[in-house]
Order: structure tokens, then C-alpha cells, then sequence
């Protein structure tokens, strides 16, 4: 009998316990508080969740400032990236050459395939860009 009134309890409760599990592991985050990390070449950049140098899957936000570009490289790993501001122009290739870039607007998306050569950057406005991946992950730039 006992057994059956814990069995009930535990069937009654079971859902409560599943709802508070999945509550704690939502994650909101608002623009104003993204804690950028600035690079040399001025550009920056914030993980949103994982970690690139990690196993496992990772989110970067990317910002380009007005009239900056990285030069040509490439990933270990494929990279998916989706354009959340500005107008980001991409090029493939290791002939590092901004005007014959093509350009992609908010929303769009281009995936670097592992071992893909290319740059990217912004022209004439600043450019935010949110990339997926799995790590951990490598970049080689082309001399």
C-alpha cells in the first residue's frame, strides 16, 4: 500500500519537477547586454553560448566595423552564418580583393565549408553576423 501512495505521489509531482528543470534552463539575452571582446583588427566578437575552442556546438556574434575585413582563411570545421545587421560582403578565395565581393543584407545566410578560403567584412556601415558551429575549431589564414 505504501508503495502505491509513493508510486501516486511521485506521479502527481513528476510533471511539476520536469516544468522547473526546463524553466531554469531558458536564456535571454538583450543587445544591450552583450559583453563584446575587441580584436586587433578592430572587429569583435561575443559567444552567446558554448565555446569555439570546445567540443560541441557554439553561437559567436561577429561585428565589423565600417571598412573592416578579415583576410583570406579558412576553418577546420564548417561554420554557418546568418547576417543579423548591416550589409556583410563575402568573397572566396585567397586573392583578397573587397570589391568583388558578393553582398549579403540582414537575414541572409552563407555557410563556409571546412577548408572553404574566404573573407568577409563591412563597407560602408557596421555589419553583425551570428555564426554556428561545432568545436572545436580552427583557423588558418592564408599568407
Amino acid at each position: 500500500m505504501k508503495n502505491n501512495i509513493t508510486k501516486a505521489f511521485g506521479l502527481l509531482f513528476f510533471p511539476l519537477l520536469i516544468s522547473a528543470e526546463i524553466d531554469e534552463g531558458f536564456v535571454r539575452i538583450t543587445p544591450s547586454e552583450l559583453d563584446w571582446i575587441q580584436r586587433e583588427s578592430g572587429t569583435s566578437y561575443v559567444v552567446l553560448a558554448g565555446d569555439p575552442q570546445s567540443d560541441g556546438l557554439y553561437i559567436q556574434r561577429n561585428k565589423f566595423p565600417p571598412g573592416a575585413f578579415s583576410r583570406p582563411h579558412h576553418h577546420d570545421q564548417d561554420r554557418f552564418v546568418t547576417v543579423i545587421s548591416g550589409v556583410w560582403y563575402t568573397g572566396t578565395g585567397d586573392d583578397f580583393d573587397p570589391d568583388n565581393t558578393v553582398p549579403l543584407g540582414p537575414g541572409s545566410y552563407m555557410k563556409h565549408p571546412a577548408g572553404g578560403i574566404h573573407f568577409d567584412g563591412a563597407k560602408e556601415g557596421e555589419v553583425i553576423v551570428e555564426i554556428r558551429g561545432m568545436g572545436p575549431v580552427r583557423t588558418t589564414f592564408v599568407e
